[in-house]
């Protein structure tokens, strides 16, 4: 008896077969559609802005130290000294990437996800041509699939290899197009004008649009929730972060993933810019081996971050996948 084929296989899991380079690999996700062999780019769907309750409390703050200042303008240093509280509250929360006051921010993936033994990877500042395609070899070698947050000049330097992230079963997000350690300072309008250039590098690049963003550093401003929910995009921080752009040393920056290490967990390391062990080799070609192997004994599964979050719908049972198991289990061994 002959073995099923790739096909018959694909089938029987309740997967259509698709064919072409970009399509042979890369697992259906939002914003993409598998059409005759080649790869659709949808574009995310703008939505609309729902502030956040610190928003509404530092609105309500100032107006009511406006009003204040109306009644009795005599005492105008109380009132600016509780404006520059507000201000001072706001700016700390700057530096805090995983705090959800300045707006939605995910760090975890959500129960279903959890409940599937999932955690995701990603990776920043790439693509490198040196350390991401090693990284991708890593991946494959231990059936991973991560997402990569890549900036915008990087994309436009190696198109080729973001192609080769997407064609291997990855998903590329959004990083930013100048990777600005000063993005929190900036307004709405340029972090639109940055964000949408990374969109379009994307696009130049034949690969899909990003449905998540994260800014240089996770540093943002209150500003950035409604451009992203403009830009049908999603913040994505992260649950344990590696510190392996700063620390060489390989043993520390994986204590730091695993410590902890469960179900749902979203994971920062760097393919770009990473820090050098001591004999000079980047420190997350190090790590990310024996990252991978932690993950396998946990029972934990590497998931892109479209993956985790996009909803789990039941196939219906295929009559050529029903046929083809039922004259499996009627031949004879």
């Amino acid at each position: 008896m002959s073995a099923p084929s790739m096909e018959d296989s694909s089938r029987m899991q309740g997967v259509s077969p698709v064919k072409g380079d970009l399509a042979a690999h890369a697992p259906v996700q939002p914003g993409i559609a598998v059409t005759d062999g080649s790869v659709e780019l949808s574009e995310p769907e703008s939505g609309i802005w729902r502030p956040v309750p610190l928003v509404w409390i530092s609105v309500a703050w100032h107006l009511a130290c406006l009003l204040a200042l109306v009644w009795r303008p005599g005492d105008w240093p109380y009132w600016l000294g509780l404006l520059a509280l507000n201000h001072l509250l706001l700016t700390v929360l700057v530096f805090l990437p995983r705090n959800r006051w300045l707006g939605r921010t995910l760090t975890r993936l959500p129960p279903d996800a959890r409940g599937r033994r999932q955690v995701a990877l990603t990776f920043d500042d790439g693509p490198d041509p040196v350390v991401t395609p090693q990284v991708l070899d890593l991946l494959d070698r231990h059936g991973a699939r991560a997402s990569f947050f890549c900036i915008g000049s990087r994309v436009r330097q190696h198109p080729e290899l973001v192609r080769e992230i997407v064609a291997r079963g990855h998903t590329v997000e959004n990083h930013g197009d100048a990777h600005s350690p000063i993005f929190a300072l900036w307004g709405m309008a340029r972090m639109r004008r940055d964000i949408a250039a990374m969109q379009q590098s994307l696009r130049d690049a034949g690969v899909p649009p990003a449905r998540f963003f994260r800014p240089t550093a996770g540093f943002r401003n209150p500003l950035l929730d409604p451009v992203l929910a403009r830009m049908g995009l999603q913040l994505a921080m992260w649950e344990r972060r590696s510190f392996d752009t700063r620390d060489g040393n390989p043993a520390r920056v994986l204590a730091r993933l695993v410590r902890g290490l469960a179900a749902g967990d979203i994971l920062l390391l760097h393919d770009g810019n990473s820090a050098a062990t001591t004999d000079g080799r980047p420190v997350v070609l190090e790590v990310l081996p024996q990252l991978l192997r932690r993950l396998q004994q946990a029972g934990l599964q590497p998931v892109p971050l479209r993956e985790a979050l996009a909803p789990q719908t039941s196939v219906p049972p295929d009559p050529d996948a029903q046929t083809l198991l039922a004259r499996l289990a009627h031949q004879d061994p």
